[in-house]
């Protein structure tokens, strides 16, 4: 479905270049450390872990209990770093704490850079598409904090020709059925304007009648607009399809019969948006519910099937509609390179005690509380023959096992012509893969393969 950049000789070059730079800098940072050996060196390195490995257990006792042991979680979390930074200052290692500081992070930013210039550059494909003829657009006027009214998207919709279906905030209404209804009545497009939940029911009906999709960026955080390379900031831009667009063909998930755009969530976060209170406050809540969640009586335990690989006892498991670039940066900001690729990504967390959790800060994606996949087919099940479910954000509950499933290329996404694109990934750091950008190595070993 994707298409792939060519050989780009200048850009592995870059590569390269910023691969070496790479090594250069972590090299830099142990001969800082090797010179200061002598002047508390070790002790910077040393407290610095030390201070990371004790925000860690802060955090993990300041989410997973409740009372006293929560307020000394929250001082351990601020005391740790504050701590270590004294304790800097006070013996003069400052001034080798930052250089070393300084030296890591130009490590990490060419690291990552020269990932970046090395991942052939992948771009959906997409297609010339015609002018819709009688386009219906379904807009939720309490999307985004108001998004509709703000950015005067029923004018500007209807300005095109578009006819507009304004949800009435204090009489809910079945969304799938209006677009239904819509398409009975001859409509040769459907659009949402509102959030990725009210996007996925309409985005189903028109995937059933093989019709475009158009998104409009008015919800809050527009995942699946951003996945599609849509302007975030100014959703009127969006509108500019239904004059010059074009068409992109892109997978659709499943979820027991029910579609999902961006993702599938079952365990902690799932019990935690089954609660009335969750809308109104999602911090408070999630604090209240955790130490249940996490260690005490309402913990739930989730075991998964991964196409032939088994997954079991995990507190969190997540299901995405192809995968994110990396499971260190799903929290808001995780980016999906492409939307074609026909597989699942999947992503499952347990941790059960603060050595678990300061190891995932500690390790990251290497920890081993985090598993990380992709999949075809994922089916999860639980003691229980109802579990909570978290579709696009939607609070739901459904019978085990739960099975995730994708269809490729299932919809057909109308954008515009002129749009921002899918900003560039943060791949995680491969030290393996630097070398051999850095000393050629993949080069070669692609030369050599047929």
């Amino acid at each position: 479905m994707g298409r792939t950049r060519g050989t780009d000789p200048q850009g592995d070059g870059v590569a390269r270049l910023l691969a070496r730079l790479a090594l250069l800098a972590a090299a830099g940072s142990l001969v800082v450390l090797l010179i200061a050996l002598g002047d508390g060196g070790l002790v910077v390195v040393g407290a610095g872990f030390l201070g990371l490995v004790l925000c860690a257990v802060g955090i993990w006792w300041f989410v997973a209990h409740r009372g006293a042991v929560r307020l000394l979680g929250a001082l351990l979390a601020i005391a740790a770093p504050v701590g270590v930074l004294v304790l800097f200052v006070h013996e003069g290692l400052w001034p080798m704490a930052l250089v070393l500081c300084l030296c890591w992070a130009a490590t990490l930013a060419c690291a990552r850079a020269a990932l970046r210039r090395s991942r052939p550059e992948r771009s959906q494909r997409a297609v010339a598409a015609r002018r819709p003829e009688r386009p219906v657009l379904i807009m939720n006027p309490k999307s985004g904090g108001g998004k509709v009214g703000r950015f005067g998207l029923v004018e500007r919709a209807e300005d095109l020709g578009a006819r507009v279906i304004l949800l009435d905030p204090s009489a809910p209404a079945d969304v799938a059925e209006l677009a239904r209804d819509a398409v009975a009545e001859g409509a040769d497009l459907l659009g949402v304007a509102g959030g990725d939940g009210t996007q996925v029911l309409v985005a189903a009906v028109a995937a059933e009648h093989d019709l475009p999709f158009l998104v409009i960026s008015a919800g809050t955080r527009n995942h699946f607009a951003m996945d599609l390379g849509l302007d975030r900031s100014d959703p009127t831009r969006c509108l500019d399809a239904l004059t010059d667009g074009e068409e992109l063909r892109i997978d659709l998930g499943d979820v027991d019969g029910r579609p999902f755009v961006n993702t599938v969530s079952f365990g902690v976060y799932a019990d935690v948006v089954q609660r009335p209170e969750y809308r109104d406050d999602k911090a408070g809540t999630a604090l209240a519910l955790m130490p249940d969640l996490l260690i005490g009586d309402g913990v739930r335990r989730l075991d998964a099937r991964i196409d032939g690989t088994g997954l079991s006892a995990q507190q969190a498991l997540l299901v995405s509609n192809n995968p994110y670039v990396s499971p260190d940066d799903l929290s808001g900001g995780g980016r999906r390179p492409s939307l074609d690729d026909g597989e699942l990504g999947v992503l499952g967390i347990r941790v059960e005690d603060a050595a678990q959790a300061a190891d995932l800060a500690v390790r990251g994606s290497q920890s081993t509380g985090l598993t990380v996949l992709t999949a075809h087919r994922v089916e999860v099940t639980a003691d229980a023959e109802e579990i909570p479910v978290a579709v696009d954000g939607e609070a739901l509950r459904m019978p085990t096992p739960v099975v995730c499933t994708l269809r490729p290329g299932a919809l057909r996404v109308l954008v515009p012509r002129d749009r921002p694109g899918v900003p560039a990934p943060v791949p995680p750091v491969r030290w393996r893969r630097i070398f051999d950008l850095a000393f050629g190595r993949a080069e070669r070993t692609a030369e050599a393969s047929p």
